[in-house]
């Protein structure tokens, strides 16, 4: 062959490759074929697909729907989503493309096989479609799964209702409490048996058998039968047919080989930074083996590549922060769906184009989602009685190592004797995963669905014994001890059921809202709490933009220089409500200030008080405590029982926002002035003594 013939051949054989991999268009750049790579750290946005954040079951226009739990999703080839809503729905909803949401199946609380209405789930979880359109549901609180056709009947695929573990013909088959499902191309169905601690498998004889895990909880790759979970949430199948597992309680993502085989993807450790993966609740994964991961510890969405590197697509910021992030779904142009179990929406999760900011979306539970139904109970006994607050929203707290400002105060402290028994305010089921913490920690404690009780010995008298053994299930140790206690998704309680007993902080603790959307609980207007009581102020101080106080005085008027770029406001004030210990000393609501004239009169623009900071809502970020309360704020002296709230009134927290600030002195001419605090407690008292500095501007 001669060399031209042969440079000729190349020439062909290499524009016939190439015709076979590009797309031939005039005008239009030549494309790979196939799908394309997915992109590693891209920010997302998120947009709302349906649920005005209200708790509710109302079926309609997207925006104006009303879910209760919408735990699971799933995507259908149309574009419907599918969406298990637990709570007190307990339905299967589906959003069409038009973004109508429509109810399918189910109706009340129940096991009950049927057509639509007629069918009956108890806290329907994650959800798997298959190949021809059958909706897989993991039933948790009937420890079964579900199988929903597309003529809309219910049948039950698998568990007799009962919880337990057992393999075997899938009609006599047991589970306990799976949340999790995923569906092969097989048409097998991967089951996340949460409580058991184990994945399982449906196969297509109808034989129900033990992928992985073992009798306990635990961390251990290997072999199948040597692996351990701990509380396995959520399934997804690589392209290779491998079994991803979100494993919560042990902050990691699993993966079950061909073989059985179990290894680790990614695992976040306790010495790890604060940005390190938290409790992975929901998992997705791409063509080409990107894992992305709802977060439950901090509401973010993030994403895991095929090197291990962890990114955040949304979440980095409170404004795109969810309240528990319980689901998530590719769609084909690779864009996400979530569900946001406790904010009450579903969302889909799409690019922020090049150049351009985020649009922000309505995120969370709506402020006008209704409080509990607590009707004024406290949560011990009597509780239509009085009960002493000790504690309230926003209060500044310690570690207890030497940092006196290291987080909020999220809740409303309220004493009680050690041993003293813990009682439900409200009506509630606990829709949590991992509804309960800390067992012998101090900050031991239980959360049912919107209410968190906090230092307690969880389902336990003081001796240690068992308040209710059919709710409350003791996880043991190899040395045979309770090393934990679990409540399941799904279990609920009544007004005045014992969730455990006071442990030696003398006090519950009890929490609003979900993490993130902590709304201050004073607002549930507990009968026989009273206020009169005026807040004090001890003490108003400038700083300098370096935090360095202003103390040079003239004519009693403390000087400011025009110069300084800015200065703090600090507010040194405390509060007490009626029936208090003379020594108690609790924090404010809300603190704002004013510039008034010579004479008194408030400047233009200062009309009315400038309230920075005002506690409806906790703000989530961890430097939030130091942005609210500056230095000498907290129990700053060893042994004393007296807490020092150094509010800083030019930073704002309130409404879930939280941004630094200075006031400029360049704002007003030179001259006297005086700088008038407003300081407020939730009954509406306000400071009348000491809220005036006399200041002078030169």
């Amino acid at each position: 062959m001669t060399r031209n013939l042969w440079l000729g051949l190349v020439v062909a054989l290499t524009a016939a490759a190439l015709a076979a991999t590009f797309v031939f268009e005039p005008g239009i750049p030549r494309k790979p074929a196939g799908p394309q790579a997915t992109p590693l750290g891209w920010a997302g946005q998120l947009q709302l697909r349906a649920g005005d954040g209200v708790l509710g079951l109302r079926d309609g226009l997207a925006a104006q729907a009303r879910f209760a739990d919408p735990y699971g999703l799933a995507l259908g080839r149309d574009g419907t989503l599918y969406v298990a809503d637990a709570g007190d729905s307990n339905r299967i909803r589906a959003i069409r493309a038009d973004g109508r949401v429509v109810s399918l199946a189910g109706s009340s609380e129940g096991f009950r096989d049927g057509i639509g209405a007629a069918a009956a789930f108890n806290t329907p979880s994650g959800v798997a479609l298959d190949a021809a359109g059958n909706l897989y549901i993991a039933d948790t609180g009937n420890h079964a799964i579900r199988k929903l056709s597309p003529q809309g009947v219910v049948s039950t695929l698998a568990g007799d209702g009962s919880a337990g573990y057992l393999d075997g013909p899938a009609a006599q088959a047991r589970f306990n409490g799976p949340t999790g499902v995923a569906v092969d191309a097989q048409g097998r169905v991967y089951v996340a048996d949460t409580y058991n601690d184990r994945i399982r498998v449906i196969g297509n004889d109808g034989q129900v058998r033990t992928l992985a895990g073992g009798e306990r909880p635990g961390y251990q790759d290997g072999p199948a039968a040597l692996a351990r979970f701990d509380t396995p949430t959520a399934l997804a199948l690589d392209r290779h047919g491998r079994v991803l597992v979100a494993d919560l309680r042990n902050n990691a993502i699993r993966r079950i080989g061909l073989d059985g085989a179990v290894s680790t993807v990614l695992r976040g450790l306790q010495e790890d930074p604060p940005d390190a993966m938290r409790r992975p609740l929901s998992l997705a994964v791409t063509h080409d083996g990107v894992i992305y991961v709802g977060e439950m510890a901090r509401g973010r969405v993030l994403q895991i590549g095929l090197d291990r590197s962890l990114r955040t697509i949304t979440g980095a910021t409170t404004e795109q922060r969810l309240a528990r992030p319980s689901a998530l779904a590719l769609a084909p142009d690779g864009a996400l769906y979530v569900a946001d179990a406790q904010g009450y929406r579903v969302h889909r999760i799409a690019p922020v184009a090049a150049g351009s900011a985020a649009t922000l979306a309505a995120v969370g539970p709506s402020p006008q989602n209704p409080l509990p139904r607590s009707e004024g109970r406290w949560p011990l006994a009597p509780q239509d009685g009085w009960h002493e607050v000790v504690g309230t929203m926003a209060e500044v707290r310690g570690d207890g190592n030497g940092e006196a400002r290291h987080h909020l105060h999220d809740g409303l402290d309220i004493a009680g004797d050690v041993g003293q028994r813990v009682l439900a305010i409200a009506d509630a089921k606990l829709s949590s995963p991992n509804g309960t913490w800390g067992m012998g920690a101090l900050g031991e404690g239980m959360s049912l669905d919107t209410l968190s009780y906090i230092h307690m010995r969880v389902g336990r008298d003081p001796q240690g014994n068992s308040l209710d053994p059919s709710r409350f299930h003791p996880v043991l140790g190899d040395d045979g001890k309770p090393e934990r206690i679990r409540v399941l998704r799904g279990t609920r309680f009544r007004v005045g059921d014992a969730l455990g007993t006071i442990n030696p902080m003398a006090h519950v603790h009890l929490v609003v809202g979900a993490s993130g959307y902590q709304r201050n609980a004073i607002t549930l207007g507990f009968v026989g709490y009273t206020d009169k009581h005026a807040p004090q102020i001890e003490r108003v101080a400038l700083l300098d933009d370096a935090a360095q106080p202003l103390e040079q005085r003239e004519q009693n008027r403390v000087l400011v220089s025009r110069g300084l770029p800015g200065v703090q406001i600090v507010v040194d004030a405390w509060d007490q409500v009626d029936r208090n210990q003379a020594r108690r000393r609790l924090g404010l609501y809300s603190l704002g200030y004013q510039w008034l004239d010579a004479a008194g009169a408030p400047l233009p623009g200062y009309e009315s008080p400038r309230t920075n900071l005002q506690f409806d809502r906790m703000p989530s970020e961890d430097e939030a405590v130091q942005v609210v309360y500056a230095d000498g704020s907290g129990v700053t002296v060893h042994g004393s029982a007296i807490t020092r709230f150094r509010y800083v009134l030019t930073n704002t927290a309130r409404d879930g926002r939280l941004v630094p600030g200075l006031w400029t002195p360049t704002d007003l001419p030179p001259g006297d002035y005086t700088l008038r605090i407003t300081a407020k407690d939730y009954s509406g008292n306000v400071a009348a003594a000491k809220r005036d500095l006399d200041v002078r501007l030169q």
